[in-house]
């Protein structure tokens, strides 16, 4: 029995350890901004001078432009690694010095912004999907009260659909704080054509892709997904040349 006992608390632990190595520990703020009226193209080219310069230190911000959903104009990613990182005096000093001759113009230019700090995918994984995509799908999440972990859940679920039906998978991100979005995931697409390639899945396939995933059926994905939300803003978006 004290063998049997032992053996199961090791598994138990190594469990653990595993599922912890398979958080997302990447940290990234990401900016949701509405240009004022007007300023949007040229606001455009202030973040295309700044994401094109090393003179912060930082990595190169990832951005996108909408097309239609959301309220926002621009969703801008930074990438930080870590709060630790980010915030050293220095990288402190030096972003500030290189944002100075356009800080004000800057915020001139918005009429509307609000931030999220969020954990996702290693740098690497984001970068290689982001310069490799034309068009986005971002879903953005507000979870009902103690259900982020199941629709964190609920999105890996989905991806686990995806790649049954060797269709692009999404990344997820989590909050860590900032505004009210508790997840949001990021759709890749070379092209319109390619994001409504879905469209063209047989009901037989994506049913039993749907139970493969751990759904009762496809049909059920949606309604599962709104038992675990309070608000689900959908938007579509292209890249920034």
């Amino acid at each position: 029995m004290r063998k049997t006992l032992s053996l199961f608390l090791v598994l138990l632990a190594l469990s653990a350890g595993l599922s912890a190595q398979q958080q997302p520990t990447y940290l990234y703020k990401v900016s949701f901004i509405q240009a004022a009226p007007g300023k949007l193209l040229e606001f455009i080219e202030l973040q295309k001078a700044r994401t094109a310069s090393k003179d912060s230190g930082d990595e190169p911000a990832l951005w996108m432009r909408h097309s239609q959903g959301d309220r926002w104009d621009l969703m801008v990613v930074y990438p930080m690694y870590s709060y630790a990182e980010y915030y050293k005096p220095e990288r402190v000093a030096r972003r500030a010095a290189a944002e100075s001759k356009d800080r004000q113009k800057f915020a001139d230019d918005i009429a509307w912004r609000e931030d999220l700090f969020v954990y996702g995918p290693q740098l690497d994984e984001v970068k290689k999907n982001w310069d490799n995509a034309g068009f986005f799908h971002v879903e953005i999440f507000q979870s009902l009260p103690g259900k982020q972990p199941e629709l964190v859940k609920e999105r890996e679920m989905e991806n686990a659909y995806l790649r049954k039906l060797n269709q692009p998978t999404n990344l997820v991100f989590t909050r860590d704080q900032g505004a009210a979005w508790d997840c949001f995931t990021i759709g890749f697409y070379r092209d319109l054509q390619h994001y409504a390639e879905s469209a063209k899945t047989s009901p037989e396939d994506a049913e039993a892709a749907a139970k493969a995933a751990g759904f009762e059926s496809s049909k059920a994905i949606g309604p599962y997904l709104r038992t675990l939300i309070a608000l689900h803003h959908d938007t579509l978006a292209v890249a920034i040349k």
